[in-house]
């Protein structure tokens, strides 16, 4: 695709990823959860604060020099916690891109295997996931008193991690 890149977050990204991550959850998640007072409201801030939390982290997919998409990774985990398209850039194999570099970022680092997770009810999020060769490990229920509980399905990817040295010449 043309015009497509993907980069480190940097701090002026903040806002706009916080956005596009809280588009992705209104329009994916949220149909799925029980409409409480105060909810969108809550995961806008948390969401937010996830951004700022992990800046260092994440990478970035940009179309024509605009943020479309963003992935993170855990802290010295083979573990990606978040992984978001903005609505109308989705199916354009944004996510895919996003997801095959954070897996090279891993495999590069020694990970044999990367591990996410995705509410199950969430169904083209889970066959997205297959689709890229995860398989499914677990169902398990997630939430605390802040959210609702549902439950959340488990998946793994063997990676093919890099075992030579990187030459620096």
């Amino acid at each position: 695709m043309a015009g497509v890149s993907i980069r480190k977050a940097v701090t002026d990204d903040m806002p706009h990823l916080a956005d596009i991550a809280y588009r992705a959850w209104e329009h994916g998640i949220y149909p799925l959860l029980t409409p409480l007072p105060g909810l969108k409201a809550a995961e806008q801030s948390r969401l937010g604060q996830v951004v700022s939390q992990t800046l260092n982290r994440i990478i970035v997919v940009e179309v024509g020099g605009v943020a479309a998409g963003w992935c993170s990774r855990a802290a010295r985990r083979a573990y990606i916690p978040y992984l978001f398209v903005a609505p109308e850039m989705q199916r354009m194999g944004l996510g895919s891109m996003l997801l095959r570099r954070m897996e090279s970022l891993l495999e590069l680092e020694g990970a044999e295997r990367v591990y996410l997770e995705t509410p199950a009810d969430n169904v083209p999020a889970v066959r997205f996931y297959e689709k890229q060769g995860y398989q499914i490990l677990a169902l398990r229920q997630d939430g605390n008193a802040a959210h609702e509980a549902f439950m959340s399905v488990h998946l793994e990817k063997r990676l093919l991690p890099f075992t030579g040295e990187i030459d620096e010449d």
